[in-house]
């Protein structure tokens, strides 16, 4: 764990400790100083320490987390009345809120304040989601947004007499697994109590506009549950709703109504409140509350960049997430606007943003449709959508996603769908979410038979090859899934060191594609891993170790020419940041084996919980250039 002697600009010991029976209704006149006293002191300390998370570019969400103090600070204080009528922990399906649970293991004890200041950092322990047994003081891992309360309710099972408390949002909501939460809460009586903050605001807009009709209070009434809502920021209604929730048996949702962000001036209401708070605004935040140290710190903080310098690539670094979106609209921009509205739809899934479906949005918002958190739902309308041939439907969201819709993807095979989808931050690289936004899995989304409805996976290199790829597969049958990373990736170099994926390129579907000759022995790598093998293909033929790399863009075809070729070398070394229990690796080796061809063979992939920050990630697994050297000097003997 990274640790500092550097002290922590804002005097966490000002905090006062609280204690409020629950058999008290009302708050007296000095609990409610104190409480107010708390709640700033732990707002400018959420405001702070994200933004450091802002100034290093791990990002971090601030909102969230400054917004839910005042009930976290309640529980907190009943937690200290009365530790054995509660499960003391806060236990949160929004995950990104994160800091929540850094700064309560800090008021308990278990963390140094000063370690706050490293929010997200590579090996700081502190990843942008909650993870158990790696961050003292972390009670539970959360996972992705919405999975929670079904857990917790597991919780209320296991601990009868007890109340269960589990922080939600309108945003995680909008997941399915919840109703199902919902139903099995009231129909079991379980005392989960649901402290929901409900601020209309999520990644990419406002529920109200693109989820009508939609209401949390209404949602969790229809199943059942007795529902108590009002205003967050009001501390005698909101303390009393939280007692009458603690006292009244069985499950009970307090439904917290504030702006996102709020009485941050320039962000309050905001979409951009969900993410992290700009360095420029925390440090007017700051100055305004007179905090001078916490601005003198956050000015000094300096963005750590990757001192690598890569070789055997351009210094033309694009994001393939984003270019995903150019490339669908070059192929959109062929059409009249009657064929894109009679024959395409994209299906948003909150993530517009992020998965470059925000430049399908502005440049052809007639075939667009923005949706909610709901990716199983999502997923299976844009499948529905291209049952019919001649229709296409488009969906994308994060990687790490892709596991909640295996079922949905075997209803699209069955149903012969027309389906291409787009799962951005595939892999680990830029991660500082860390583990549970890991997407490693992706082979999962080619789960039929052989004879089954054809399913491609694609992972492009670069910008170049992802239009390529877009352009070719964009009209195919079947489902077809294109991969990208969060982060961006450099332009690939062939042996004249012209762009490899430049003029001329044209993307063969199945293809496999040699990069680099070689006599040793063969890597084999796709997506971002390709340019990192790249590098360490150079350097070893530097080293005179003449190692040949392929590069696998269709990930779940055998090339039979090329296994052919690579297989009759002295090893075969697949490289990638998938999991190493499910990935390309986990099969490579088997292909060989079936067409009897015997080299040493080894891979290397993600295999352990992440190390938080950005880059950081490669080195952490073992699969940067300096890993993959060495695992070739091993094969080589």
């Amino acid at each position: 764990m990274t640790t500092t002697t550097t002290r922590f600009p804002i005097d966490l010991g000002a905090y006062k400790p609280l204690t409020l029976d629950p058999a008290n209704k009302t708050l007296t006149a000095e609990q409610k100083e104190t409480l107010r006293a708390n709640i700033q002191l732990c707002r400018d300390a959420i405001i702070f320490f994200t933004a450091t998370g802002a100034a290093r570019g791990v990002g971090g969400h601030t909102g969230g987390p400054y917004d839910t103090v005042p009930e976290v600070m309640i529980l907190h204080s009943l937690f200290q009345s009365a530790p054995d009528q509660f499960v003391p922990i806060f236990f949160d399906e929004a995950g990104h809120r994160v800091a929540t649970q850094y700064l309560i293991a800090t008021l308990n004890g278990d963390l140094p304040a000063e370690q706050l200041a490293h929010y997200r950092e590579a090996n700081s322990h502190l990843p942008g989601h909650p993870e158990l047994g790696l961050t003292p003081g972390v009670k539970f891992s959360s996972g992705r947004l919405g999975h929670m309360w079904p857990y917790v309710n597991g919780v209320a099972m296991a601990n009868p007499g007890k109340t269960v408390f589990c922080l939600g949002s309108d945003g995680s909501q909008q997941e399915g697994n919840d109703a199902e939460a919902a139903r099995l809460a009231v129909a079991q009586h379980l005392n989960v109590k649901l402290i929901i903050d409900d601020n209309d605001v999520t990644i990419a807009g406002h529920p109200s506009k693109y989820l009508p009709g939609f209401t949390v209070a209404k949602t969790l009434a229809g199943h059942g549950l007795k529902v108590l809502e009002g205003d967050g920021e009001d501390l005698d209604d909101l303390y009393a709703r939280v007692i009458e929730a603690v006292t009244t048996p069985g499950p009970i949702a307090v439904v917290n109504k504030r702006p996102m962000s709020v009485g941050i001036e320039g962000l309050e209401g905001s979409t951009h409140g969900h993410d992290v708070i700009s360095v420029k605004l925390a440090i007017a935040y700051l100055e305004k509350r007179g905090l001078t140290a916490a601005v003198d710190f956050l000015k000094a903080i300096e963005t750590p960049k990757n001192p690598y310098k890569f070789i055997g690539a351009g210094d033309k670094w694009d994001s393939n997430r984003n270019v995903f979106g150019d490339a669908v609209n070059a192929v959109l921009d062929g059409m009249s606007e009657a064929d894109r509205k009679a024959n395409v739809v994209v299906i948003d899934s909150d993530l517009e943003g992020s998965c470059g479906l925000k430049k399908i949005h502005d440049a052809h918002p007639e075939v667009f449709i923005p949706s909610g958190i709901m990716e199983r739902g999502n997923i299976s309308a844009a499948a529905g959508f291209g049952m019919e041939k001649g229709k296409q439907g488009i969906f994308a969201t994060f990687a790490a996603f892709l596991e909640m819709c295996i079922s949905e993807i075997t209803m699209a095979r069955l149903n012969y769908s027309n389906l291409l989808c787009h799962f951005s931050h595939s892999g680990i690289d830029d991660m500082a979410d860390n583990t549970c936004h890991f997407g490693i899995n992706n082979f999962f989304a080619d789960n039929g038979l052989d004879d089954g409805y054809e399913t491609r996976l694609y992972f492009p290199a670069d910008a170049g090859q992802m239009k390529a790829v877009v352009a070719s597969v964009f009209n195919d049958p079947g489902l077809r899934f294109i991969f990208s990373t969060r982060s961006k990736t450099p332009n690939i170099l062939d042996a004249d060191a012209k762009d490899l994926y430049g003029e001329g390129y044209t993307f063969v579907s199945g293809k496999d594609e040699v990069v680099r000759e070689g006599t040793a022995g063969y890597i084999v790598s796709f997506g971002d891993g390709l340019y990192r093998a790249l590098d360490a293909v150079h350097r070893l033929k530097q080293e005179g170790i003449d190692v040949g790399l392929i590069n696998k863009p269709t990930l779940n075809v055998v090339d039979e020419a090329t296994i052919t070729k690579i297989g009759a070398t002295p090893f075969v070394l697949v490289v990638e940041a998938f999991n190493r229990k499910t990935g390309l690796g986990s099969r490579f080796g088997t292909w060989l084996l079936e067409r009897g061809l015997t080299p040493k063979y080894a891979h290397l992939g993600t295999h352990k919980e992440g190390s938080g920050g950005l880059w950081e990630q490669y080195p952490h697994q073992g699969i940067d250039p300096d890993g993959i050297i060495a695992k070739v000097k091993e094969l080589v003997g």
